[in-house]
């Protein structure tokens, strides 16, 4: 089973470089020193040979379809269909059992402090492997939740070396407002995700602020040599504290109170608006939360998709852009 495994982790490797923009056309030793780098943390040859990587080389292009080709002008390998990825290939009955057998080893750990954060994480990788290997099969009786990517994703090693070096960031970034693409420069923080969407915290020393950018709308990424230059007391989790989704900046914490129905209630119990949300009061009709956090769009859409079941009380200025959300709803489908 590990030789089978260490082939799989070989082949994702080689795969990744394959389809690295920034170093293009990598050769048999720049395939071999990454494999068996990451896998024994040596680059000598001693545990991963030459005709190990020919081999596998080999194997992804009979197995999985590789359009593995040579270019004898770059002297490296590469992907004849820039599209493809190995990670968009069915998994085999080998790779399953072989994913099995890592995630029940990842799984002994799972409450450990480093893996806390990652406990329904790894719950729902245990799941999926034990309920069968058959894909069709499975689909007829559980469903799990999946979520169309945005683009981004495949810049995230990169943004972490950043934070990780403590190194300032240059990207191309475009605006939704203006629909602009343009250069900045930041001196990375990190990175967050919300709702199946990653982002980038950084301080922007130019705007002499902390700005969140959206990884779907950032585009060639650098690492430089400038060290960072941020506040030395920043901390993540204060940032974020009285904030709901990415919105977080320097403003007054309102004291908000929602009123719900019976079944909106029963679902804000089960699953909270925010950290700090309490019953303030409660009866058969209705019952009251009480929460304290800054008025942000993610809490203005998170109540107004409750629709009529919820009424915001106070304050009056979160009141007021409800009323102004629901006016303009109104003129939009001409109930007026």
């Amino acid at each position: 089973m590990p030789h089978i495994k260490n082939a799989l982790i070989r082949f994702r490797i080689i795969d990744k470089m394959l389809r690295n923009k920034y170093k293009p056309f990598p050769s048999k030793r720049d395939l071999r020193e990454a494999c068996e780098e990451s896998l024994y943390g040596s680059v000598s040859g001693e545990h991963i040979c030459d005709s190990t990587i020919e081999k596998d080389l080999f194997n992804m292009k009979m197995d999985h379809d590789a359009p593995i080709k040579y270019s004898k002008m770059e002297r490296g390998y590469y992907y004849e269909n820039d599209d493809y990825s190995i990670n968009d290939i069915p998994l085999t009955e080998d790779e399953l059992h072989s994913i099995k057998y890592a995630v029940d080893t990842l799984h002994q750990f799972k409450d450990a402090p480093f893996f806390k954060d990652f406990g329904n994480a790894i719950d729902k990788i245990v799941d999926r492997i034990s309920v069968g290997s058959s894909k069709h099969q499975m689909d007829q009786f559980i469903q799990f939740e999946s979520a169309t990517s945005t683009g981004g994703n495949q810049f995230l090693p990169l943004l972490l070396e950043s934070i990780q070096r403590k190194k300032q960031l240059w990207f191309l970034y475009t605006s939704y407002i203006k629909a602009e693409e343009k250069p900045r420069k930041v001196s990375p923080l990190f990175l967050k995700e919300y709702r199946n969407r990653w982002y980038l915290i950084s301080f922007n020393e130019e705007q002499g602020d902390i700005r969140t950018y959206a990884l779907e709308r950032m585009d060639s990424p650098k690492i430089l040599e400038n060290p960072v230059n941020y506040p030395e007391d920043f901390d993540p989790i204060k940032y974020f504290k009285n904030s709901m989704g990415i919105t977080a900046y320097k403003g007054k914490i309102s004291q908000i109170l929602i009123n719900a129905k019976p079944v909106a209630a029963r679902y804000l119990k089960s699953q909270p608006i925010h950290e700090s949300q309490e019953i303030h009061s409660e009866n058969k009709e209705n019952t009251l939360f009480m929460m304290s956090l800054l008025i942000s769009e993610e809490l203005i859409r998170t109540i107004m998709s409750y629709g009529g079941e919820i009424e915001v009380v106070q304050p009056g200025e979160l009141r007021e852009i409800i009323e102004k959300r629901i006016s303009d709803m109104n003129h939009l489908y001409k109930l007026n």
